[in-house]
């Protein structure tokens, strides 16, 4: 079903305090994966908000949808989304990346509430997520594996070996998204190492595939009820992102993968975030 005008206004205005409060996280932590957490966000909020079937009070109910972050350096922006939806206490954010700390740059599933799994090594996040969703069919279970990769990791063969496999066994509850924010750390994807044509090289390994600009919410949305409807084949929805997103001196900057920021950088980003 299409958005509505309410849940649309409610999500954008939650988009909007996850990419704030991911502004401040970076602020009192010293430095964090920025860029790409905030291009992320949308996509985040519609999953944990609208999507996904979970019970903050129970992370480990047996019949939950499964999230898997496989780009796992947007760690700060996933601990945003777990601790506004009710994983944690958001008390906790203040101590991201401190030695003490539950939160760690990259979520450990050990330590962190509805962190399925410990990702950062770039690359093996999507095959993590190709178990879990075969795991559901030899468990005869119902519930859907979500997966967000990175156009860094994509480089990786793990990456394509992991496509093949969820192809060949018809995972039709995997639905992955593609953050392609056409950057990674070391500059612009297609001067690093190309992935274009990308959409035909994931229709070629078996994924149906859709392309949508992943900052806009109706067309997100639309894409995960088709995609919902998917039979015998995993989906791949490419969003098309912008690096730093919502903060006007980030935003398309490679230089923001990771970044620090100052009180007053805080302020500016929220200002240009916007309430």
């Amino acid at each position: 079903m299409p958005l509505t005008e309410q849940e649309f206004q409610e999500l954008q205005q939650r988009a909007k305090a996850i990419r704030r409060e991911i502004v401040d996280v970076t602020g009192w932590s010293g430095g964090a994966h920025i860029g790409g957490s905030l291009s992320m966000a949308d996509i985040l909020t519609l999953l944990y908000w609208k999507y996904m079937r979970l019970d903050p009070a129970q992370p480990e109910w047996e019949d939950r949808d499964r999230f898997v972050l496989s780009k796992g350096h947007g760690g700060v922006g996933h601990a945003v989304v777990l601790a506004q939806r009710g994983f944690f206490d958001r008390e906790n954010l203040r101590k991201f990346n401190e030695t003490d700390s539950m939160l760690g740059m990259h979520l450990d599933c050990h330590k962190v509430p509805g962190c399925e799994t410990s990702t950062g090594s770039m690359g093996h996040g999507l095959s993590q997520a190709v178990g879990m969703a075969l795991g559901a069919r030899v468990l005869k279970k119902d519930w859907h594996v979500y997966c967000i990769v990175g156009d860094g990791e994509s480089d990786e063969g793990s990456i394509w070996e992991a496509a093949m496999s969820a192809a060949h066994y018809k995972l039709d509850n995997l639905i992955v998204f593609q953050d392609r924010n056409h950057m990674m750390i070391d500059g612009l994807t297609e001067e690093v190492m190309s992935l274009e044509p990308l959409a035909d090289k994931w229709r070629a390994f078996g994924f149906e595939t859709r392309e949508v600009n992943g900052h806009d919410l109706h067309q997100l949305a639309e894409a995960i009820d088709l995609a919902l409807e998917v039979k015998g084949k995993p989906v791949m929805i490419l969003c098309d992102t912008v690096k730093g997103k919502g903060v006007d001196f980030m935003e398309n900057k490679p230089d923001w993968h990771y970044g620090g920021l100052s009180s007053e950088l805080v302020a500016n980003a929220k200002r240009s975030i916007g309430e």
